[in-house]
């Protein structure tokens, strides 16, 4: 018998989820502009208290490892890695492009004779996070930062349909014109962790509470600004 705290903080989207036997006993989200900080453990101990469990009566916290808005990994990892220490319980982490891909074989988004599924993260711009997985959410490549453009994905479009999916897919709707390509704008959710959480967990791929970090896959550079105070 299983308890998992699912945190998932990678996008504008702050969602929390706990499942308890496989299963999604309750979940929290709030779209609202920088409230990951302070949503994220209301959201964890309201579906804690609904469920009368306390953390150490957990088996594990499995958060989003990235990449993503650098801020909100930052919350998502430091929520996470408190509670495990606080309750001296395990950690697990689960690549967000992982997330996006369950979410669309688990939410039944991906048409049947898909050939292929790209998470899309946004970054800026026209750039995105992105990885390619197969029709059965195999991972095919690393995840990369890279720059959309009108040749992006053309040779899996030559070979089949491909399903783009997450917060950057709209605006690479914009440029990727192909009838083989369908475009699907949407946050992760904590609750598509479900699978790959439990998978970890039966796994014991266990994370390192004390030296965990999530993948940023770029650094953050902080600029200062040139508007004058006085």
């Amino acid at each position: 018998m299983s308890k998992i705290i699912l945190i998932e903080t990678s996008t504008s989207l702050c969602s929390v989820a706990i499942a308890v036997d496989g299963v999604i006993a309750g979940s929290r989200e709030s779209d609202k502009p920088k409230a990951h900080a302070s949503l994220t453990s209301v959201f964890v101990k309201e579906l804690l208290d609904e469920q009368g469990l306390f953390v150490k009566d957990c088996d594990a916290v499995c958060v989003s490892a990235g990449p993503g808005s650098y801020t909100g990994l930052r919350v998502g990892a430091s929520t996470a890695k408190g509670l495990c220490f606080g309750a001296d319980i395990k950690l697990l982490s689960v690549p967000t492009t992982d997330i996006l891909v369950a979410q669309a074989i688990g939410g039944n988004l991906l048409p049947e004779g898909y050939r292929y599924i790209v998470p899309m993260i946004d970054a800026r711009r026209m750039e995105v996070y992105s990885a390619l997985y197969d029709s059965k959410g195999t991972r095919l490549t690393d995840t990369r930062a890279e720059i959309i453009d009108p040749d992006s994905y053309s040779s899996q479009l030559a070979e089949g349909s491909v399903l783009f999916i997450g917060d950057g897919a709209a605006k690479c709707s914009e440029v990727i014109r192909s009838d083989n390509a369908r475009f699907i704008q949407t946050c992760p959710h904590a609750s598509a962790m479900l699978k790959p959480a439990c998978e970890a967990f039966e796994k014991e791929e266990w994370q390192d509470v004390a030296y965990f970090e999530p993948f940023y896959l770029k650094q953050y550079i902080a600029t200062t600004s040139t508007k004058k105070l006085f």
